[in-house]
C-alpha cells in the first residue's frame, strides 16, 4: 500500500497528522493547467472531528504555479494558498444526512473510504484554489492585444469578395 493511502475514517479517530511537498509536475491535473510544470505544492492534512462527532480531514495547501493570463496570453504566476474542512460520511444517503444537520453550504461533506489516496484530494484542493480566469493586474506586454484592438476588420468584409464573383 501507498504511503499516501489511508484510511480516512481511522485518520480522523487517531487525530493524523501528515505534511509535505509534491512538485507540480506529480499533479498530473494541475500540471495540465498550468504554463509550465514546475513549482512545489506544500500541504498538510490533520485528521478530526467537527463539534457535531463527525470525522472530518482539514487539508491545507500553498505554493507558486505558472499559469496563463487569459488578457495578454502570457505566463503569470500566481500563489496557491488554501484551507478547507471536508466532513466524512460513509456512503452517499449518510453525507446527505450530515450536511441537512451541519446545515452550513461552505462546508463540503464527501464519502469517506477505507483506501484513500489523500493526493487525490490535495491535488482536488489545488485545483480548487485556482482562479478561473487568471489575469495580471497589469499585463507585462499588451502588444498582441493592441495589434487586435487596432486591426479593425469587419466580419462582413468576406461577404463583400464572394457577392463580386
Amino acid at each position: 500500500m501507498s504511503a499516501f493511502v489511508i484510511d480516512a475514517f481511522e485518520f480522523c479517530r487517531n487525530n493524523g497528522y501528515r505534511e509535505g511537498g509534491t512538485p507540480v509536475a506529480e499533479m498530473t491535473r494541475l500540471a495540465a493547467d498550468c504554463a509550465d510544470p514546475s513549482g512545489e505544492i506544500r500541504w498538510s492534512i490533520q485528521g478530526g472531528s467537527t463539534p457535531q462527532g463527525y470525522p472530518a480531514l482539514t487539508l491545507s495547501v500553498a505554493g507558486p504555479v505558472h499559469l496563463v493570463c487569459q488578457r495578454c496570453l502570457q505566463p503569470m504566476p500566481y500563489e496557491i494558498d488554501s484551507t478547507t474542512m471536508l466532513v466524512l460520511g460513509r456512503d452517499d444517503e449518510d453525507a446527505d444526512e450530515i450536511e441537512e444537520v451541519l446545515g452550513d453550504e461552505s462546508i463540503d461533506v464527501i464519502v469517506g473510504s477505507t483506501s484513500c489516496d489523500i493526493r487525490d484530494l490535495l491535488e482536488d484542493e489545488a485545483l480548487l484554489a485556482l482562479p478561473q480566469s487568471p489575469k495580471h493586474e497589469v499585463c507585462p506586454d499588451t502588444s498582441l492585444l493592441d495589434k487586435l484592438k487596432t486591426e479593425k476588420v469587419s466580419p462582413f468584409a468576406g461577404l463583400k469578395n464572394l457577392k463580386s464573383e
